[in-house]
């Protein structure tokens, strides 16, 4: 099918002129969730979808809405009272997201599900008034009924906005195309009792039939070819409608872990392209719907390219939203904001003089020689740390330098139902690795202690209490550290095979052969869960070249500036290297 001859000529009226398109986000999008960093499912998927349509100037900066949360009155018209009542006990909530109670802010989940919620709604409404797409960056809950809640989708909003336009007068046809992976079993039961609808689904699970829902069900594997070929015949059989909902599922994506259909990048960027041109002029809303790779984001990016430029140009690879986005708040950030040390010059005033005779009170330390307690503290409000945190039950923060051999010691405390605890600490030096200058991560631990390890949340080795689901962050943060500091590079020695797995995609070993190893386990142990492999590793279950395997916690580096890498020497090591699984050590 490709992209078809309709969807060419609407590639060529969108590159003549980009096509409006409003996009409903807000910050809170991301679910205050800290048990998820290795589940699939990245909270943080609006933020990297908004982030890339804003800087790529694919959507105007006129064109962004922000939603209001939907009221409990809203939910009532398509929800009963049961169901929303039981929102309100985090164990519940637990249960339709897959996480520990201990790790539900109630308040929040709801603020975000609400928003979400509220911005359907919207675009429903102005889908209807201007005619024009809508996009929301959160939503596409399908899997939620009038009285049950599930698989992600504590409510529904779709039916909950079809609810809204139809009160508000409209009686035309209402379509809902859901091209998530999954079926569309919520949405089937919440408009049973409308007249006037129409309901298409292509998902990769078979979970019995679903009275009034033209149904494709393909196997696993079914890649881009056939799937397009099935996109075009169910929407030719589609009928007119008069206001469309469209669930741009990303977890049809190649490596997803709960879909299977193996569709590329490119394939999904196709399908919402020859969506988008079968539906111009027709009044429609986009929605996400499930998403749970590493590429579920651009995915997303890509609806909104697809509405606005019809471009199937890929996003770079190599792009990476975090580092993107931090580094531009960092350039923001002066030398004064951060440290008291901007005035100093290298020679010895009369106030250096009072202070080493103890007649002025001593300065406050600078951490690394640069940075105050007070600049911290402003950076990671700037970055949206302390916010984040905000939401996880956390306030009145404060930072505490210290000593620590052989490094330097941060804290930041944060205040939990009147008892101050130790979110963040860090042990940081000023140390060369090969000759380089760099930033030594001694000691990191990013601490969640009102949250609880469960069957859902295990401990992972190493661990005190569950983290704070911020260590993307906090390794980009110390990156634009040492940056900074004009170091060449940021050095850590994972103890664990998790701690050195969360951070391959920007760290390497400093050894090469070590890396060539590390990249032989991933490759042999990738079929197992990465709670697994670690837990396996450390209880000697793992051979290599059929001898027992026991962790090497080498130094891993990122590296800010030029350096040569020994990949040659890395991929050997990586062929000649073989891991596999065999009984435990003995005790």
């Amino acid at each position: 099918m490709g992209v078809g001859p309709r969807a060419f000529l609407y590639r060529l009226r969108c590159l003549l002129k980009r096509r409006e398109v409003d996009v409903w986000y807000d910050p809170a999008y991301r679910l205050p969730f800290t048990g998820l960093e290795f589940s699939g499912l990245d909270t943080r998927r609006a933020d990297f979808a908004a982030w890339w349509l804003s800087e790529s100037k694919a959507i105007a900066g006129s064109w962004w809405r922000s939603p209001r949360r939907a009221s409990y009155a809203e939910l009532a018209r398509v929800h009963d009272a049961a169901l929303l009542e039981s929102m309100s006990r985090p164990e519940n909530l637990a249960a339709v997201f897959g996480v520990d109670p201990s790790d539900v802010p109630v308040d929040e989940v709801m603020r975000t599900v609400r928003l979400a919620t509220g911005a359907t709604i919207q675009a429903a409404g102005e889908a209807l008034r201007r005619a024009r797409p809508q996009l929301n960056l959160l939503g596409g809950f399908h899997h939620a009924g009038p009285s049950s809640a599930g698989g992600n989708c504590p409510v529904n909003d779709i039916a909950v906005a079809i609810a809204s336009v139809r009160l508000d007068g409209f009686d035309g046809k209402v379509a809902v195309l859901d091209l998530d992976a999954h079926p569309p079993d919520g949405v089937a039961a919440c408009l049973a009792s409308d007249p006037n609808h129409w309901i298409g689904s292509i998902s990769g699970s078979d979970w019995g039939p679903l009275p009034g829902v033209d149904e494709v069900v393909l196997p696993e594997g079914t890649g881009n070819a056939r799937y397009l070929d099935e996109l075009g015949a169910l929407l030719r059989r589609m009928p007119p409608a008069g206001l469309v909902f469209v669930i741009a599922g990303g977890d049809v994506l190649r490596g997803d872990r709960m879909g299977k259909l193996d569709l590329t990048l490119g394939g999904a960027r196709m399908r919402n392209v020859a969506v988008a041109a079968h539906l111009e002029g027709v009044p429609s809303v986009w929605l996400p719907g499930g998403g749970y790779s590493r590429n579920a984001w651009k995915e997303l990016a890509g609806v909104g390219l697809a509405l606005s430029t019809g471009s199937l140009d890929p996003i770079p690879e190599d792009y990476d939203p975090i580092g993107k986005r931090f580094a531009g708040i960092a350039a923001q950030l002066s030398k004064q904001s951060l440290s008291d040390s901007a005035g100093f010059t290298g020679e010895l005033t009369a106030d250096d003089l009072a202070e080493s005779l103890g007649m002025r009170p001593t300065r406050q330390r600078l951490l690394l020689g640069f940075y105050t307690e007070a600049g911290i503290e402003f950076a990671l409000q700037r970055f949206g740390i302390l916010d984040q945190l905000r939401r996880l039950g956390y306030d009145h923060f404060r930072v505490e330098f210290g000593s620590q051999f052989p490094g330097e010691l941060i804290r930041v405390h944060g205040e939990s139902d009147g008892k101050e605890q130790v979110l963040m600490e860090l042990v940081l030096e000023r140390k060369r690795v090969v000759g380089h200058p760099v930033l030594y991560v001694h000691w990191l631990s990013l601490r969640h202690p009102r949250a609880q390890f469960s069957l859902l949340r295990p401990r992972l080795p190493g661990q005190e209490v569950p983290g704070l689901g911020l260590a993307r962050e906090t390794g980009e943060l110390l990156a634009l550290m040492a940056l900074r500091l004009q170091l060449s590079g940021v050095v850590y020695r994972p103890a664990h095979h998790h701690t050195a797995f969360a951070g391959r995609h920007h760290f390497s070993f400093v050894d090469a052969a070590r890396q060539g190893r590390f990249e032989a386990l991933i490759r042999d142990l990738g079929d197992m869960p990465l709670l697994e492999a670690t837990r396996a590793v450390d209880e000697g279950r793992v051979f290599l070249d059929g001898k027992r395997y026991a962790w090497e916690p080498d130094e891993m580096v990122l590296w800010l500036r030029e350096h040569p890498e020994e990949r040659g020497e890395v991929a050997l090591e990586r062929e000649r290297a073989r891991f596999s699984l065999g009984p435990p050590a003995p005790l």
